[in-house]
């Protein structure tokens, strides 16, 4: 499926209208979005707020934690310092932390730390540090964690998921760097990609540059803000902070036939399946990415959880494609929206059209909802921008004349065979549009205008003008 520059740039451009009614119905109070093809971002916004409380716009330029993406930058070092000579993925632990001598952590590889097979306990015997209720370990506590009945699982007997194991690979990066972690990721990723926006931890970073993270409407009325925290000797695990268009330049630097990080041989071996994540479809790892299967695509990359701020990331790095998406509440949801992100950029590439369909898009409203008709590969679909995924269930439109299109493809229950019939205002624009159970349908602004000045929905006589 060959991705070219304006396929790409008119799904993104969908996407980013699509992010938009998603985080309203999601209520999520900011959600970043980036694209990128090749070597160039096609898409980077934001919508919603940055601090609900104070009503602040959220701009690209905000930072959100990006959590659990921290693993993929400590895997990265890792792997450098591997390419280097400097350290083997078979090493234990303890042949570079002598603080776990005589410990059952001390004798697991590097390996199998990256790959969650280690079997070390994930957060420790007390993880409210992930609650805020003290603060996030530091180097005695990790010592401690490490050493205290750390060996859950015996090594290699199944995927599971270890904070601590990339904690104590954070703590191998200094040992054989002979550098402070935050410094060895700064120098050895983050400038030699140029991203300006991203730091190892909070340090450093002003008030108000990080997105304030929010709690969850399940146990509150409203969304509680979170206080931002340091993330000690976890944040070779989880401390990392960036933006959206940052991140997807970073998936960059794991593209095929980009060395500004790795070689390709390397870049091979950090990105083949380690373990299928049970439970899990379409699911896997290797050392230090999440592995998923969109489709007939295999992609990269990884998520991020974080007290207030949910993130993922998704890239195919022999297309050279990646979307990340970045969320300030606790449940946003960051991976459907990447995810399906990635769906409607397939559905652009695969639809092969002519595209001269332009004049008939728009979004659209009626008392049943909303819908969107968008060119995407040259070919005019009707979506449900309601949808977690807007490609589940599509409508093929095809031109019958200037002002008619017909209902070519989609479900039994929707309309086959039957049109859409568009009025025009006098500029040009669409002033409604009546099709699918024959209903008229307005411009989405517009019907919400009208429906602002309604007290409720009741029988009229005909339809607004």
């Amino acid at each position: 499926m060959d991705l070219t520059a304006p396929i790409v740039e008119g799904a993104a451009a969908y996407v980013d209208r699509w992010i938009a009614l998603q985080r309203t119905l999601h209520r999520v109070p900011g959600i970043q979005v980036a694209l990128l093809h090749e070597d160039r971002v096609v898409l980077s916004s934001a919508h919603g707020l940055a601090d609900v409380e104070e009503d602040v716009a959220l701009t690209t330029d905000h930072r959100f934690r990006i959590a659990s993406h921290s693993k993929t930058f400590t895997a990265t070092a890792v792997m450098q310092l591997l390419q280097a000579g400097r350290l083997r993925l078979d090493d234990r632990l303890d042949a570079h932390l002598p603080f776990l001598e005589g410990s059952p952590a001390g004798g697991v590889t590097i390996r199998e730390v990256l790959g969650h097979g280690s079997g070390l306990v994930r957060d420790g015997w007390d993880g409210d540090f992930w609650q805020l209720f003290r603060p996030f370990p530091d180097r005695g506590d990790l010592e401690r964690i490490a050493t205290d009945e750390a060996d859950v699982l015996p090594a290699n007997t199944k995927f599971k998921y270890s904070n601590i194991g990339f904690g104590l690979l954070g703590r191998v990066i200094e040992a054989v760097a002979g550098a402070p972690y935050a410094t060895y990721v700064t120098e050895h990723i983050i400038e030699p990609l140029g991203l300006t926006r991203t730091t190892p931890d909070i340090d450093g970073v002003a008030d108000g540059e990080v997105a304030t993270g929010y709690g969850s409407f399940a146990y509150a009325e409203r969304r509680l803000p979170i206080d931002p925290v340091h993330t000690g000797d976890l944040a070779s695990a989880t401390g990392i902070t960036s933006t959206a268009s940052d991140v997807v330049r970073y998936a960059a630097g794991h593209f095929d036939g980009d060395e500004r990080l790795l070689d390709d041989r390397t870049k091979r071996i950090m990105q083949r399946t380690e373990w299928k994540v049970e439970g899990m479809p379409d699911a896997f790892y290797g050392l230090g990415f999440e592995v998923v299967e969109v489709g007939d695509r295999r992609m990269l990359g990884h998520g991020g959880g974080f007290p207030g701020h949910i993130t993922f990331t998704l890239f195919d790095p022999s297309a050279k494609l990646a979307v990340s998406v970045l969320t300030n509440a606790i449940d946003g949801p960051a991976e459907t929206l990447a995810t399906s992100a990635v769906k409607l950029v397939h559905l652009a590439a695969a639809a092969g059209g002519e595209g001269d369909g332009q004049r008939f898009c728009g979004r659209f409203a009626n008392v049943w909802g909303v819908f969107d008709i968008v060119e995407l590969g040259g070919r005019l679909h009707r979506l449900d921008p309601t949808l977690a995924d807007p490609t589940a269930v599509t409508t093929r439109l095809e031109i019958v004349d200037e002002s008619t299109l017909r209902i070519a493809d989609t479900p039994g229950f929707a309309s086959p065979g039957e049109r859409y019939e568009f009025e025009w205002a006098a500029d040009g624009s669409v002033q409604r549009v009546r099709g699918g159970s024959a209903l008229t349908s307005y411009p989405y602004e517009r019907f919400r205008e009208m429906a602002a000045s309604w007290d409720r929905f009741g029988p009229r006589d005909g339809a607004p003008s």
